[in-house]
């Protein structure tokens, strides 16, 4: 069970969903962007600080299992813009599990404060045999620094961005760098990706040539760090984002058999739509234990917990889509329409499948 803390942070992200997210995303979808002023007030909630250390203005409690309640209730508000709203997090997650204390230092600070930080991470490249753990983009020592060169695709916000953290393969090993927008030889496409779900976040694909970052900008410093806990972390927070859209695709489906009569009878009467409603809810509690699991596993540092975390993310993508499909189909040609959030959340949850490192808990 969440503890009162956890309790009392889900309940304002709930409010927050309900009357601010939700409310706003299917416009913003259309518009391919969520308005400034929702994701800042997201941003005031605290979900990032909270876990920031104390002498940084942060509450020093980082819980993997506290980011899994809060992202799960912030999907169901909105995926695009939950995700919209947590970006920093790309690069302040890492930064805690991963980073030197002079990176901490020197970056962190900024997410402590009212104002969302202008951080993102490039994790993704386009490769249909695309491995988490054999990056294509490669870093190789060069004087006093490090030389990255690849491609990189999805990367939120790149275009406004201030810092990234770039993931590549050094020495046979996954490493991630930060790197200034600015630097020398990385270049941000023009045009936003163009892609069937997710609509409102921004999505930019980058080209790096011979980027130059100094040896410090290696996470974790000059001897690197361990990429599996970031993995883990970000295979959590994709199950936790497929939680909140499933559930919210649950939840609207069944509310809608409860009020739809169809020759004498509400729907959710008929021993079809009975069935599927109950599928779906018994799928969505069962990853949802996995990745409570999960997390809980990571917090604790078990040595299984890598494999937790892919296992609940793998999982959330079939369920997520799975539930999607059904609350469409319950809904019937209505759930086709756009008047109905249900073909939305159908798009994204398509896209679960590639969402890690675009969530992170």
């Amino acid at each position: 069970e969440p503890t009162n803390e956890q309790q009392m942070l889900v309940d304002a992200i709930g409010r927050f969903a309900a009357s601010d997210l939700r409310p706003a995303a299917q416009a913003a979808d259309q518009s391919t962007s969520f308005p400034q002023d929702v994701t800042e007030k997201g941003w005031r909630l605290g979900l990032v600080q909270g876990s920031l250390p104390e002498t940084l203005g942060g509450l020093g409690a980082r819980s993997a299992v506290t980011s899994v309640l809060a992202l799960e209730e912030l999907c169901f508000g909105d995926l695009a813009g939950a995700l919209a709203i947590l970006t920093p997090s790309l690069l302040t997650t890492p930064l805690l599990l991963a980073g030197s204390e002079n990176q901490k230092s020197a970056h962190l600070g900024a997410a402590s404060r009212e104002l969302r930080p202008a951080y993102t991470a490039a994790f993704i490249e386009y490769a249909f045999d695309f491995d988490p753990n054999d990056m294509r983009t490669i870093a190789h020592i060069s004087g006093d620094a490090y030389v990255l060169s690849g491609e990189k695709a999805l990367v939120p916000f790149a275009a406004d961005a201030e810092l990234m953290l770039v993931y590549a393969a050094f020495d046979g090993r996954t490493q991630g760098f930060i790197v200034p927008r600015t630097a020398a030889g990385l270049t941000v496409a023009s045009e936003r990706e163009q892609l069937l779900g997710l609509n409102a976040l921004p999505l930019y694909r980058i080209v790096l040539k011979d980027v130059r970052v100094p040896i410090a900008n290696r996470l974790g410093g000059a001897q690197g760090h361990d990429f599996s806990p970031i993995l883990a972390s970000m295979h959590i927070g994709s199950a936790a984002a497929a939680l909140g859209l499933a559930r919210a695709a649950f939840e609207y489906s069944r509310d809608y058999a409860m009020q739809r009569e169809a020759f004498g009878m509400k729907i959710a009467q008929k021993q079809a739509v009975a069935f599927m409603l109950a599928e779906m809810r018994t799928e969505i509690e069962g990853i949802r234990l996995l990745t409570w699991e999960a997390a809980w596993k990571l917090d604790e540092g078990k040595s299984d917990a890598s494999v937790a975390a892919y296992l609940a993310a793998t999982g959330a993508a079939d369920m997520a889509m799975m539930v999607t499909d059904r609350a469409l189909q319950i809904l019937g040609g209505h759930g086709y329409l756009r008047d109905h959030p249900i073909e939305m959340w159908m798009r994204n949850g398509r896209g679960i499948a590639m969402l890690t490192g675009l969530a992170i808990a």
